[in-house]
């Protein structure tokens, strides 16, 4: 851990609470969606699609969730499967979700090229002056500041303005998911002033390691998605992301013992079968942790309530 507090990409870690207060902020102070919450209201627009690359693809996954349950036609695609196998998604009936940290990546630029004014847009970035903030109906701006490598701040701003996009669009007043939202920046924050202990505790248990899989269900798949991609990014280790029940129907039969499985409780509905399948991967002599609230998450694994 020698001089780790100097590394830019760690700085971004400890930045995230900060992150996530400050794009609250902003849109505490006022979001504007133009005429779309009518537009979804009226039927005018028959179709939500939500569509990102890499982190900003995970993070659509909770969004697309909250607006199936409030009874609205929503798919999440990735931008590279969109513009070449789905362009007919792309209609003046069509609302085109654009998740892109910097809103000039290629397969954004391409989009914003096909659509020509086609579908409304409404924009989830973190540059103001990008090509996707210039060509949206309607943006709203995160707040994560300039970033040194990989999404780290600008995912969970980029997980915050989804949170309360949902609650816009279908029209719900966005004052309880507010609150929960800064009680979880603090949270993290709290986490995060331990992380020499993390650290330390995670290097020996992961020492053996050569292979790791992040698993869940429902809203978890965020992270699980996310959490799969930067570690291959960051860390270059192998890593693989799958639904509980993908790793089940499968990889579960291959579990060597330098294999370590992280699975995240989740969301009440579904959190018994992590559990269970926790269980079932410590029986057969897998390696597991739990990312939980509950008592089934010991050290670094251990989410406040």
């Amino acid at each position: 851990m020698k001089n780790i507090e100097k590394n830019a990409y760690f700085q971004d870690i400890l930045a995230q609470p900060g992150a996530i207060l400050a794009t609250l902020d902003a849109f505490e102070a006022g979001m504007r969606l133009g005429d779309i919450p009518k537009n979804l209201a009226t039927g005018r627009i028959r179709r939500i699609v939500l569509t990102g690359m890499g982190s900003s693809f995970h993070a659509l996954y909770p969004l697309m969730l909250t607006l199936i349950e409030r009874g609205f036609s929503a798919q999440r695609m990735e931008t590279s499967e969109l513009i070449h196998y789905a362009q007919k998604l792309i209609d003046p009936h069509t609302l085109l979700v654009i998740v892109s940290q910097s809103g000039k990546s290629a397969e954004v630029s391409h989009l914003l090229t096909l659509n020509d004014g086609r579908a409304s847009i409404l924009a989830v970035t973190n540059s103001p002056d990008s090509p996707l903030a210039r060509a949206a109906d309607a943006v709203a701006l995160t707040q994560a500041g300039e970033e040194f490598s990989v999404s780290c701040k600008t995912y969970v701003a980029s997980l915050v303005a989804l949170a309360l996009l949902g609650e816009t669009l279908s029209r719900q007043t966005p004052d309880g998911i507010l609150t929960a939202l800064r009680l979880g920046a603090e949270a993290t924050a709290r986490y995060l002033e331990d992380w020499q202990e993390h650290i330390e505790t995670l290097m020996t248990l992961l020492e053996p390691i050569k292979f790791l899989s992040l698993i869940g269900r429902g809203p978890s798949l965020a992270a699980v998605g996310t959490g799969s991609l930067i570690i291959k990014e960051s860390a270059r280790f192998p890593t693989l992301g799958l639904s509980s029940a993908a790793f089940r129907h499968g990889p579960m039969e291959m579990i060597p013992p330098e294999h370590f499985v992280l699975g995240y409780g989740g969301a009440p509905k579904t959190k018994a079968l992590n559990l269970s399948l926790a269980a079932d991967i410590r029986r057969i002599g897998g390696r597991v942790g739990v990312v939980d609230a509950s008592g089934e998450a010991i050290g670094p694994f251990v989410l406040p309530e």
